[in-house]
């Protein structure tokens, strides 16, 4: 027999109505669905305090009786006459109760989903997905989740296309590969303003102008090459001008420090560290403030096309842990960077440092975004960039690759 989800219960039913006509608060009847989904379990617990536990009993109680009373009128009602011949209909999918306006969504697991989810050791990488690992709420929609290093964006999906990582943050510039196909957008994460062009005034750089025929570091394919492209325009330049020096994006710290270079584009909390390390010899270039009428620097969640396809509840569960991460790290920013600092082993001034590097949405924003038109700008100013920096070679439609009907759904099933 397949096992009904504890949504589509007699008991779940009730609650809600209890809930409609009473005080029960959602912290409340979360308790009741945990206490449901463990009955029987020698663990079982009620968060809270006494008046919210012994609440919550008594309403168990009620909710209890009742569906034994709806039980027992069943059974009545449906009972067969001694003169009628009594149909069976065999049980299928076609019979199952229509979903209802109340759905709660994707069904959750009884057994966690081992994921990997991969991350860049940089706040705005971070916000979101350990707000999701620090306040559980990975867990509730049914995920153990392994979170994964990278140094970058384009190195996270070559790792997805091989099948070792499930989801994903990426920056800017790494967009440029889900345009081409190779990745989906599944939930907006930010816009940023965590990317800079640094200059060494001890190496003559002083002004964009002074870039030409230096020594310039940057990462390939990722933000870092398109906010280093957008500040040579300002003085009419291109990477033709400079000597671009290709580096790994940890490298160009030690390489800027060192004055191996005269100059680099790169992110935060590399940006900090630069800062700190050279004093009043590091000048601030360019910066994605710098270029919002022209450019933006959008950062999302992806996956696979084909998980996105043929595993859409997970993806959707996915998203609302996402929604739930936002929430949270907007509600509490210093105990966010706390749990980003514990897991990069970085200082926890190079994550509070970070509060002006995005503009950091919530989950209700993201939604609005997602559904006057916003977010569609962005991701098509993006595009346009991309083809006039010659990083893709034609336009396609964002709806191709960005999925505001999977951000909608999650949306809808989150607030329920």
């Amino acid at each position: 027999m397949k096992k009904l989800s504890f949504f589509h219960t007699p008991f779940f039913e009730i609650i809600k109505r209890m809930k409609k006509k009473s005080s029960l608060s959602n912290e409340e009847l979360v308790s009741i669905i945990r206490i449901n989904r463990n009955w029987g379990n020698s663990k079982l617990s009620i968060q809270g305090g006494k008046n919210m536990k012994n609440k919550i009993l008594s309403l168990l109680m009620v909710a209890t009786m009742a569906v034994g009373m709806l039980a027992g009128c069943g059974s009545k009602t449906n009972a067969p006459a001694d003169n009628q011949v009594k149909e069976e209909t065999p049980a299928t999918e076609a019979t199952a109760e229509p979903a209802t306006e109340e759905a709660a969504g994707p069904e959750i697991p009884t057994e966690l989903e081992h994921i990997k989810v991969a991350y860049m050791p940089n706040y705005a990488s971070l916000a979101t997905i350990v707000a999701a690992e620090g306040t559980g709420a990975f867990e509730k929609y049914g995920f153990d989740v392994e979170l994964v290093e990278f140094a970058d964006g384009p190195t996270i999906i070559s790792a997805m296309e091989s099948g070792s990582i499930d989801y994903a943050y990426i920056g800017t510039g790494a967009h440029k590969l889900c345009v081409q196909g190779r990745a989906d957008v599944i939930c907006f994460a930010q816009l940023s303003n965590a990317d800079a062009v640094i200059g060494n005034t001890d190496m003559g750089v002083n002004t964009v102008e002074d870039l030409k025929g230096k020594k310039v570091a940057y990462s390939s394919g990722t933000s870092s090459e398109e906010i280093l492209k957008a500040t040579l325009g300002k003085a009419n330049l291109t990477m033709d001008d400079i000597e671009a020096v290709e580096m790994d994006a940890s490298a160009i710290t030690t390489a800027m420090v060192s004055g191996k270079v005269d100059a680099c584009a790169t992110w935060s909390p590399n940006t900090l560290t630069i800062y700190n390390e050279l004093g009043d010899k590091a000048v601030e270039l360019g910066a994605n403030k710098d270029f919002t009428d022209t450019d933006v620097s959008v950062s999302s969640f992806i996956a696979m096309p084909d998980k996105v396809k043929n595993d859409r509840d997970q993806v959707i569960r996915f998203v609302e842990a996402m929604y739930a991460g936002s929430d949270f790290r907007n509600t509490d920013f210093d105990q966010n960077c706390q749990y980003a600092a514990d897991l990069t082993g970085l200082s926890i001034d190079s994550m509070t440092g970070s509060k002006l590097d995005a503009d950091w949405v919530d989950a209700a924003t993201i939604h609005e975004l997602a559904n006057n038109g916003e977010m569609l700008k962005y991701y098509e100013i993006q595009q346009k960039n991309f083809l006039e920096s010659g990083a893709i070679e034609e336009e396609v439609p964002v709806e191709n690759y960005v999925h505001f009907d999977i951000m909608n759904e999650a949306y809808d099933a989150y607030i329920k």
